[in-house]
């Protein structure tokens, strides 16, 4: 049986450059750190990928600071600031913030002080964007870059989170964004690496492919191949719709999303024996967050935006990537269909 692959908010593919890039870099053995010719043609690869990450991101302004993930990057930008936060946020901000800050029924966060606060770019379960306000002191913006534009100086915050493995890179590399004139306390202290910022002898490999990943993630959005995914991504959430006598819930429909996300609630139909049951059919989709995948419970994101408990037990991730197909979509939601039909007559 063919696999398809449907959760690519949750990680993706290497693309195919990014691997022989990594590949191509993987016999200089020098220590970035050092000055002998091996050190510096390593910390030539880091800069180039630094210069790359920079464009892509619009961040000619800013110091981008190398860190082993995104939830590093999170550490280091929120510990001890105690900055308000919302509960929709991944669980790497979640636990350094005050979740304080309101959140409106169509997923919209209320921020009335910026300085003050972090907010997502975009969510992960639901895709809904978010209006980041000027003077804003820490947005993740892992899971919108690469599938919308950004460009983090027009948008005026102070730090900005992303990680490679969301855009095609490898997995264990991730960057912090930090704007000119922001000084963070470094989390781990020790050789001075990254501009002081981050000590640890850097992961040449790794950096080398997020900076190619960075630099092809943004051709794809400027290119217009999500498009064609926002396009499949309706047909797939019209053909259920036109298909369910009953309550079928698409949250975050009317508002501004990810192109790619889907998130579906059909009230009564748990969100772990939908994932198993797609999973046995072949298609790999998800119950939200990959890191709270696996615990048996409520989303908290649709929980923070008021729904109640039966849909967010109930709600499933569905995220398409660059490489889904049509025929991928098409078989979805036959699986889909099939499988809530058995469900019903087993209730029944």
């Amino acid at each position: 049986m063919s696999r398809v692959y449907l959760d690519y908010n949750a990680t993706t593919p290497i693309r195919a450059e990014v691997l022989e890039g990594m590949i191509e870099v993987s016999n200089e053995f020098g220590n970035p750190s050092s000055v002998h010719a091996e050190g510096r043609r390593a910390r030539g690869i880091i800069e180039r990928a630094r210069l790359q990450i920079s464009e892509a991101i619009g961040a000619s302004s800013a110091r981008v600071i190398f860190t082993s993930s995104a939830t590093e990057a999170c550490a280091m930008a929120l510990r001890g600031r105690k900055l308000h936060g919302c509960n929709i946020e991944h669980d790497a901000v979640v636990s350094w913030v005050e979740n304080c800050l309101k959140i409106n029924g169509d997923g919209s966060v209320m921020v009335p002080s910026p300085e003050k606060s972090v907010l997502q770019f975009a969510n992960s379960e639901t895709g809904i964007l978010q209006k980041l306000p000027k003077g804003l002191a820490v947005s993740d913006i892992s899971q919108a870059f690469g599938k919308v534009p950004v460009a983090f100086d027009w948008m005026e915050i102070d730090v900005g989170i992303i990680s490679a493995h969301k855009i095609g890179g490898p997995k264990g590399i991730g960057a912090i964004v930090i704007r000119d004139g922001v000084d963070l306390e470094p989390l781990l202290l020790g050789g001075g690496q990254e501009q002081g910022a981050r000590a640890g002898t850097e992961n040449v490999m790794g950096i080398a492919g997020f900076g190619i990943a960075a630099r092809a993630a943004v051709k794809s959005v400027a290119d217009g191949e999500w498009d064609r995914i926002s396009e499949m991504r309706d047909f797939m959430e019209s053909s259920i719709a036109d298909s369910v006598s009953g309550d079928i819930l698409f949250v975050g429909k009317g508002s501004n999303r990810l192109p790619n996300t889907s998130c579906i609630a059909l009230d009564g139909w748990k969100s772990e024996i939908q994932v198993m049951n797609m999973d046995l059919k072949g298609f790999a989709v998800s119950a939200g967050s990959a890191c709270s995948s696996g615990k048996v419970r409520s989303s908290r994101v649709l929980q923070a935006m008021g729904y109640k408990d039966e849909i967010s037990k109930s709600a499933i991730r569905v995220s398409l990537g660059l490489e889904t197909l049509k025929e991928d979509i098409k078989g979805f939601v036959s699986a889909w269909l099939s499988a809530k039909n058995f469900f019903e007559t087993r209730v029944v």
